[in-house]
């Protein structure tokens, strides 16, 4: 009964905010077509552009719905850019729920109550999302005095119900726009779903975060670029997080970093290479690095917070993903075309030179150019619309990347506007495919496989054996099956050659007697 009132509040607002425009453009039926445009569009949506609209109806139908379009912003493939650019504008930002439900919350997780759990706890949330609040805290010490201060992330209270009840629908409209939109099948609405889903149930199962947030402090431990918060696992929990409170600039407020004399184009520099960092040389990376998420310590470094959404990358994915960026700093277009296809990120039937002159087209106009006068994301979505002529589909794996490229080029546009984002990421690029494909990257991983060597080459002969057993079996079984095969069709002509006979027989003696 819930979810039926929930389909008419968005039927609802469908109407209120004239999305019946929308939908009437992309509808492959026309009688549907037709019966939309008997719904009026109420008079004061009508002077306000289509995607501005969209936005509205998804701050107004909540939280889910409004990470669902942060998601879709993040996504040219799917959107026009004009779309894509209004959801990047989203905001999750929502009241904050009841102090005595987040403490209540607390005592169920750890089965003590809030004074013995925390030396202090300060009721006031410092923040409030939609997935949860934080709070900020005090640990004891170990003579039971005021020790470290902890921010406490808390769930909302009956968030995994409102996620399912929301994705519920969002699949069943997946599913609808798919067989009743002309794009539907090449939008994959369903698999970008399905994408979604595990994100949130990850971002709701706070010892996920925690989980990240310690393995990239591993990563980065004793950096000189990056500082990630410690974790208390002590105080973690699904519903619950702590980690150490972090005192920082918000990355935003860029007349604070100049007071405190804080070098902004290094700073946009460090932000670049702290995300190559993380991709090439760990496979692993914070891909929510909007500026919400990233403050800046007194000593110039990065601080991260908000650790619910990470990506992780495979070896086969680094070397195209480097050898793809590296072609497009050289300008070598063929060689970015050739290895979409090697990779089988398009068809394989694929024209090499067909969709190197749309690279050439999208991408040569943006080199030499400082960050204020060219946006990577809309390079991103233009080569997008125009790898739509060759069926390129985005690969899951690397969604979350292009969203985090998206955070660390407006970072970077935001702390020095003539950065070069291209020069800047070259030389560590070039350093890492050096290291892959040379002496060392094959000693490394010689030393990598060696335990594994140690394992299998001991049974190897046997092994080889028992294949070539196994193929002697086979080999046995089909020369059998070929003899069957030949004694029936021996028999067979045998019985066609003595029928044929007897009918010439027959006839002959028709003749004869005849």
């Amino acid at each position: 009964m819930n979810s039926i009132f929930r389909f008419i509040a968005i039927a609802h607002t469908v109407y209120a905010y004239g999305l019946s425009d929308l939908f009437r453009l992309l509808l492959r039926s026309s009688l549907l077509r037709i019966l939309l445009y008997l719904v009026p569009v109420p008079r004061r949506m009508r002077s306000i552009p289509l995607p501005q609209r969209l936005r509205m109806a998804l701050e107004h139908l909540g939280p889910i719905f409004v990470k669902f379009g942060q998601v879709l912003s993040t996504r040219p493939d799917i959107l026009p850019a004009e779309y894509a650019i209004e959801l990047a504008k989203l905001q999750d930002k929502v009241p904050p729920f009841d102090s005595e439900i987040a403490i209540k919350t607390i005592e169920k997780e750890f089965g003590e109550p809030i004074e013995e759990l925390y030396a202090e706890f300060d009721e006031i949330p410092v923040a409030s999302a939609s997935i949860a609040q934080v709070h900020s805290a005090y640990l004891f010490d170990k003579d039971g005095n005021r020790g470290q201060k902890v921010a406490v992330k808390v769930l909302r209270p009956n968030i995994r119900r409102a996620i399912e009840k929301d994705m519920a629908l969002l699949r069943t409209g997946a599913t609808a726009i798919q067989y009743l939109f002309s794009d539907g099948k090449r939008l994959r609405l369903r698999e970008v779903v399905a994408e979604f889903n595990k994100y949130l149930h990850d971002e709701i199962d706070l010892m996920n975060e925690a989980a990240n947030a310690a393995q990239i402090k591993r990563q980065f431990s004793g950096s000189h670029l990056l500082i990630v918060p410690e974790t208390y696992f002590e105080y973690c929990s699904r519903e619950v997080l702590t980690i150490e409170w972090m005192d920082g600039t918000p990355i935003s407020d860029i007349e604070e970093l100049k007071r405190k004399k804080i070098d902004l184009k290094k700073l946009s520099r460090s932000g670049v290479e702290i995300f190559f960092t993380q991709v090439f040389d760990y496979g692993f990376f914070h891909a929510d690095m909007h500026p919400g998420n990233i403050f800046v310590a007194d000593d110039g470094r990065y601080i991260a917070l908000d650790f619910g959404i990470v990506g992780s990358l495979t070896d086969y994915d680094k070397r195209y993903l480097a050898i793809n960026f590296l072609a497009f700093f050289n300008r070598d277009y063929k060689r970015v075309a050739t290895a979409h296809i090697e990779s089988g990120w398009v068809p394989a039937d694929t024209r090499a030179e067909e969709l190197e002159a749309a690279v050439r087209t999208v991408c040569e106009p943006i080199f030499n150019k400082p960050l204020s006068q060219i946006s990577f994301g809309l390079v991103l979505m233009r080569l997008f619309d125009t790898s739509r002529r060759f069926n390129v589909e985005i690969q899951p794996q690397l969604v979350l990347l292009q969203k985090t490229m998206l955070n660390v080029e407006g970072l970077g546009r935001q702390l020095d506007p003539n950065l070069d984002l291209w020069e800047t990421a070259k030389p560590f690029l070039t350093r890492w495919m050096k290291e892959q494909v040379g002496l060392k990257g094959m000693l490394r991983n010689i030393r990598r496989e060696a335990p594994e060597w140690a394992r299998i080459l001991p049974a190897l002969p046997r092994r080889l054996n028992a294949a070539l057993d196994d193929d002697r079996a086979l080999l046995k079984r089909e020369l059998a099956e070929l003899v069957r095969t030949q004694r029936r069709q021996t028999k067979y002509i045998g019985w066609l050659v003595f029928i044929f006979l007897c009918q010439i027989i027959f006839f002959a003696w028709k003749f004869i007697k005849g």
